[in-house]
């Protein structure tokens, strides 16, 4: 499931994506959803707050291994409908083999709403 690489953005374009770091307070099913997913409510910091995501990643995670765990997501992207909730946070993750989707996290305690750099 391997694409090509884009074409070379500037520094300046990478900067406009604002992508955070934040911890999943709450995970809930989404069966209203068209595909399998999950609602997630994401603490992104005082700076940031709270926000809500759709995320289609059931296929590797639980809603018990979600809750607590830290997440990297787009926050500057405009709200988007998803069936009856607002998806105001895109989550970010790499496809596995078979499509299923891997959350990006990171591997040591940072604080809510770090930005990537």
């Amino acid at each position: 499931m391997s694409q090509a690489a884009h074409p070379q953005i500037t520094f300046d374009d990478f900067e406009r994506v604002d992508i955070r770091v934040g911890t999943v307070l709450k995970a809930e099913p989404f069966p209203e959803a068209r595909k399998p997913a999950y609602k997630l409510t994401v603490d992104f910091g005082p700076e940031i707050g709270v926000r809500k995501s759709s995320a289609q990643i059931t296929k590797h995670y639980t809603l018990d291994e979600l809750h607590g765990r830290k997440v990297a997501a787009v926050v500057n992207f405009p709200p988007r409908q998803i069936g009856p909730i607002m998806s105001e946070v895109l989550c970010l993750g790499f496809p596995d083999a078979d499509g299923g989707v891997v959350l990006v996290g990171v591997d040591r305690d940072v604080p809510n709403g770090g930005k990537l750099f």
